[in-house]
């Protein structure tokens, strides 16, 4: 029987299709999903895990503080500048004496943002601290 070029070259020539880098680094990708991790790996991303539960959680904390004082400044704003005033009751110079302190309050609270996260990042070290380092020397050995 005679053969068809394609045919030979599949067969006789060893015929291979390259795939390009950026399919190669996908395949690649894939294929580490469904692999079991090696000790070292499954270490290392344990540690990622833990740094960024660390640097995650304080700014989660001051991103909560910070707008919660933005959402009271403007409250305060609100209740000198419009007419929320008359709507919770309050009249004349009353607006002035609730909506000035609710808008300090909010600012001051805005302003705690910054120091909150480096507190509750210090916090959070001087907690998992032991943890990575133990992880980070096992892996550096």
């Amino acid at each position: 029987r005679m053969r068809t070029p394609m045919e030979n070259n599949n067969k006789e020539s060893g015929f291979s299709y390259c795939y390009s880098a950026k399919e190669q680094a996908e395949i690649k990708k894939i294929r580490e999903k469904y692999t079991a991790p090696s000790e070292a790996e499954d270490k290392m991303a344990r540690l990622r895990r833990l740094d960024a539960c660390v640097g995650g959680t304080a700014q989660a904390v001051a991103l909560a503080v910070g707008m919660l004082g933005t959402l009271l400044l403007g409250f305060g704003m609100s209740i000198i500048l419009s007419d929320l005033a008359s709507a919770l009751g309050l009249t004349g110079k009353t607006t002035l004496w609730v909506g000035i302190p609710v808008g300090i309050a909010g600012g001051v609270l805005a302003a705690l943002a910054y120091p909150v996260y480096g507190a509750v990042l210090a916090l959070m070290r001087k907690r998992y601290a032991p943890e990575i380092l133990r992880l980070s020397d096992e892996l550096m050995k």
